[in-house]
């Protein structure tokens, strides 16, 4: 779905608690659920200083992927989950959602989006930059999440420790998180403040420190950040192997949080140079919805970002490069079951298929195939392998990941005690061999729609919700308003479109399958 499998790491702990507060009322009780996950075991590539970046197919990847990776549905969702689809379903395609954007670009390209909202004296700030992991290589993964930490440790006007201390004295909240793809920040403030964020953010953008001493004491942060996520998570272990596997050779399957070797060896130098070539006004957008006026707004933002020197040809030809298509073709092993060593007692697995890049009508019929089979108690093959009456699996869900380049589909779950893992894998090849006409009907894509319209509204409840799904949309397709195109496309999705598309990913059963369990070897390495 669009954007990231949302994979978040680099919560600092002080923070914990009040991301999690962030996330309250975001959509409903199983967004409550993804809270829980991603600041407890979460195991992705990515750090997150806070959640954010949501758009229509962004918000469905959340869904997904929390069931993907073990988070059962609240009772609210289970009670939605059975019901039927009534003569009055939504109609995706007809939904007209009333957002009073106002957006301008300065001279050096600086884009910016605000939302007057006066209904309580609050505002939430965005800052999307267009760089995110993919933009590394060999010798310099990690780097951009590595950045987004030092963003945090001072600048020129406002030097270490200055950045939080403001923004907690006045009951404010702030974070950040880098994906694949980009590199979002945020804050949610009291209205009084909205001048000193401006500044603040100015700031950052063309004057970071990079302390040696805060370097150094960062990297020690990350490399504990990748321990815990990755070598003493056993789903971390597996989304890292899954990706790595199916994008082999590509920029996707690299870390973003980065390897230990590079970790260990990036420098200031590195980072700097980094920082130069993409913290700059035309590769970022600014986005500020909340009790605002949006000419004070707009008259700071000139003021403090006007005269922001924009990237050079240089760089932008640097970008350009990263850009290409070619590099991220990926030529999987299809056919093999790779085995990690894992802390899980019960065997968990992925079962990945070529998916789509963002944007492409295929990406989108196959959100809603994804969620047909496997999202919610209702879903095809939950009922199938867990509400059984001879059940083989504790957890399955079904994911479809879109990245601005490139996708993957995927099963994932939990064996039950006495499954048999290999027997298992075969059974679920044959499986999809039937699975298109066995699993999906007009009910199951009506149903999905509907969910769909839920999650639609339920994603612009409040400013942060605002200001990250109209961000995340001007970000990834260079207009805010692309949502209403996206809702039409699901609108005008047929059930035997489904069933066709289902069909063209599962017919010549190309698929990798990565499991962790403790029972694997150990192997030197992995």
């Amino acid at each position: 779905m669009r954007g990231e499998y949302k994979q978040y790491e680099g919560v600092r702990e002080e923070d914990k608690d009040d991301a999690q507060r962030f996330y309250l009322g975001k959509i409903g009780n199983l967004e409550q659920g993804l809270r829980s996950y991603l600041f407890g075991i979460t195991i992705f590539s990515l750090v997150i200083r806070r959640q954010g970046g949501m758009t229509v197919k962004r918000i469905l990847t959340l869904l997904g992927v929390v069931l993907i990776l073990g988070l059962t549905s609240c009772s609210n969702n289970k009670t939605a989950d059975r019901a039927e689809p009534t003569k009055a379903s939504g109609n995706l395609g007809k939904l007209k959602l009333s957002l009073d954007v106002k957006k301008y670009t300065l001279s050096n390209g600086l884009r910016v989006l605000i939302v007057e909202n006066h209904r309580l004296p609050i505002f939430s700030y965005y800052t999307f930059y267009d760089v995110g992991g993919r933009f590394e290589g060999p010798g310099t993964t990690g780097a951009t999440h590595f950045l987004e930490h030092m963003m945090f440790k001072g600048a020129k006007k406002y030097g270490p420790g200055k950045f939080d201390t403001i923004i907690e004295s006045n009951g404010g909240s702030t974070n950040a998180y880098t994906t694949f793809d980009s590199t979002v920040y945020y804050q949610n403030m009291p209205s009084h403040t909205i001048d000193t964020i401006i500044d603040l953010e100015a700031d950052r953008m063309q004057n970071l420190l990079l302390e040696k001493v805060a370097f150094d004491k960062e990297r020690d942060v990350v490399l504990e950040e990748r321990k815990y996520r990755y070598e003493n998570s056993s789903r971390g272990k597996l989304y890292l192997n899954m990706m790595q596997r199916m994008f082999e050779g590509t920029p996707y399957g690299l870390s973003v949080i980065g390897s230990n070797e590079d970790l260990l060896t990036l420098n200031r130098d590195q980072m700097f140079d980094f920082f130069k070539k993409f913290y700059t006004p035309d590769n970022a957008i600014i986005v500020v919805v909340g009790n605002v006026t949006a000419s004070d707004v707009m008259s700071q933002i000139k003021k403090k970002f006007g005269d922001l020197e924009p990237s050079t040809d240089e760089i932008k030809a640097y970008k350009k490069e990263k850009d290409k298509d070619s590099l991220y073709v990926a030529k999987p092993k299809w056919g093999q079951h790779f085995k990690y060593h894992g802390n899980s007692k019960n065997a968990i697995f992925m079962m990945a298929y070529r998916g789509e890049p963002l944007g492409t009508r295929k990406a989108y019929v196959m959100d809603i195939l994804s969620n047909i089979l496997g999202s919610g108690v209702s879903s095809y093959l939950y009922q199938k392998y867990v509400k059984s009456r001879s059940p083989i699996l504790n957890k399955v869900s079904v994911s479809n990941y879109n990245l601005q380049k490139n996708g993957v589909f995927f099963i994932g779950g939990e064996l039950r005690t006495k499954t048999n893992l290999d027997r298992f894998r075969r059974t679920l090849m044959k499986e999809t061999k039937s699975i298109c006409s066995k699993g999906i009907d007009d009910r199951g894509v009506q149903k999905t729609k509907n969910q769909f319209l839920i999650s639609y509204y339920g994603s612009v409840q409040d400013n942060a919700g605002v200001a990250s799904f109209i961000g995340s949309t001007e970000k990834y397709y260079g207009d805010y308003k692309y949502y209403e195109k996206e809702l039409e496309i699901y609108d005008s999705i047929t059930t035997e479109e489904v069933k066709e598309v289902c069909k063209e990913v599962f017919s010549d059963n190309k698929q990798v399958f990565v499991s962790v369990w403790d029972r694997h070897k150990k192997v030197k390495g992995n």
